[in-house]
């Protein structure tokens, strides 16, 4: 079994989108497939040690589910599913998608439900990234001044994307139990 799973909701496909890029820097050994949270299990979540978990914000601030008028369930509908799970031991890296110029009030703020989950659940969660290079008027996704983890904006700095994404794998890389970032040459 890979040693890292990794599990996102969606409604647009920008979040899986991103799932699969940072899959695609991994060995299947490294990390599982990437999962949509509508097609995932309890014990399917339960059973990795580590896990990175994406988000998109949608609306005022949503979690994505049938109430943020997405198509199929996501987030919203399996957090009650897994209320059960123990993440002692477990450490969560998240990553979460928003729009920093049309919703500059509730930027990546989705990422803090998950955030409050996993902790409230025993989980350490890695990975918080700077607030430095966005522009945004508040969010909810902050915890001693920065993301509680890795803020993409696909709408305003896809350009960026990649060169984030790199740069944060490589933070988690000590806490996730990587010697090295091992991405796969492309």
């Amino acid at each position: 079994m890979a040693k890292i799973g990794i599990f996102f909701g969606t409604d647009t496909g920008k979040t899986r989108k991103v799932a699969k890029m940072i899959k695609n820097r991994f060995d299947d050994e490294t990390m599982a497939k990437p999962v949509n949270v509508n097609r995932a299990s309890l014990e399917e979540i339960s059973s990795y040690e580590y896990l990175i978990l994406g988000t998109p914000t949608l609306g005022e601030g949503l979690l994505p589910g049938l109430s943020a008028d997405c198509e199929s369930e996501s987030w919203e509908e399996f957090l009650p599913q897994v209320e059960e799970v123990d993440f002692t031991g477990k450490t969560v890296a998240i990553y979460g998608l928003g729009d920093q110029v049309g919703y500059t009030d509730e930027f990546v703020d989705a990422m803090m439900e998950i955030y409050e989950f996993v902790t409230e659940r025993g989980g350490k969660v890695v990975g918080a990234w700077p607030t430095d290079g966005y522009e945004f008027e508040h969010s909810e996704a902050l915890l001693d001044g920065k993301f509680v983890g890795l803020a993409l904006d696909l709408d305003n700095q896809a350009g960026l994307t990649e060169a984030r994404l790199d740069s944060w794998l490589a933070l988690i890389a000590d806490d996730f139990g990587l010697p090295e970032v091992h991405a796969k040459a492309s």
